[in-house]
């Protein structure tokens, strides 16, 4: 018995390419779903259910362009998740002047993970609205709800993340839509930190990179004792799309093992 009965609907996902997206994507195809990867490009899966196109989720016109193609090829959409999303460790105050936040930082992390965020939802939230219903799953992070040493300006679009799903479930309720947040805690390597990355965020938090490493695997702070898996994620978007959770909106669920800032 298919449980989530979610053959023949139709999800986009941005940023499916790699990492928690590519989870999210996989998923969702075995699953039965139609999926468009919106992404600046392509990832490595094939699926006789996947379809790529390119997409700027900051660009107006490539946001239009992947919802129109969408609606074109299937008639409908019944899923979003905001999955695109940039981090680039900086310091609000560093003295020796190598990784502090400048503008140029400070607008491209605001662009891509709230402007697209809103962007994607506004165009998607209209054939949804016009539908009747359908889900938007906003990918959020941990430290959207602790905040993060080196990290403040990605935690912060997080943040922001969450109130708009708060604020869009309290007016896209009224048209049969839900908006869900997911806030995922310290996961598996996806491969996307990249020695640039590790080497900014270990000089922000006084470390070595090597010392930064070891902190991946440290499970002595979640009660399951273990790094969360990108399947696991991946089950929940499956979950939250599907009628089972039809009473499920508003809120931003953390997926992190127990982990609490208690």
């Amino acid at each position: 018995m298919d449980w989530l009965n979610l053959e023949g609907k139709v999800a986009i996902v941005t940023g499916g390419s790699s990492g928690i997206g590519a989870a999210i994507v996989e998923e969702l195809c075995a699953q039965g779903v139609s999926v468009i990867n919106a992404d600046i490009q392509d990832g490595k899966l094939e699926h006789e259910k996947l379809l790529f196109i390119e997409t700027d989720v900051t660009s107006q016109e490539s946001v239009r362009n992947v919802v129109q193609k969408t609606v074109d090829m299937f008639g409908k959409v019944d899923c979003l998740v905001n999955n695109a999303g940039i981090n680039i460790p900086a310091l609000l105050v560093d003295l020796e002047g190598k990784h502090e936040i400048d503008d140029i930082l400070f607008e491209k992390t605001i662009r891509v993970n709230q402007k697209g965020v809103y962007l994607m939802s506004q165009q998607v939230g209209k054939h949804l609205a016009k539908q009747g219903n359908g889900t938007i799953i906003n990918m959020s992070s941990e430290c959207g709800l602790e905040g993060s040493e080196g990290q403040s300006i990605y935690a912060s679009t997080k943040a922001a993340v969450n109130s708009l799903t708060r604020s869009w479930a309290k007016e896209l309720g009224k048209k049969g839509v839900r908006v869900v947040g997911i806030a995922p805690g310290i996961m598996e390597e996806t491969g996307l930190r990249t020695l640039a990355y590790e080497e900014a965020l270990a000089y922000t938090r006084n470390m070595t990179v090597d010392d930064l490493r070891k902190g991946y695997s440290k499970t002595s702070t979640i009660p399951l004792g273990r790094s969360g898996k990108l399947k696991e994620v991946a089950d929940m978007v499956v979950y939250l799309m599907s009628d089972k959770a039809s009473y499920v909106s508003g809120v931003t669920i953390n997926i992190a093992g127990g982990k609490t800032r208690g």
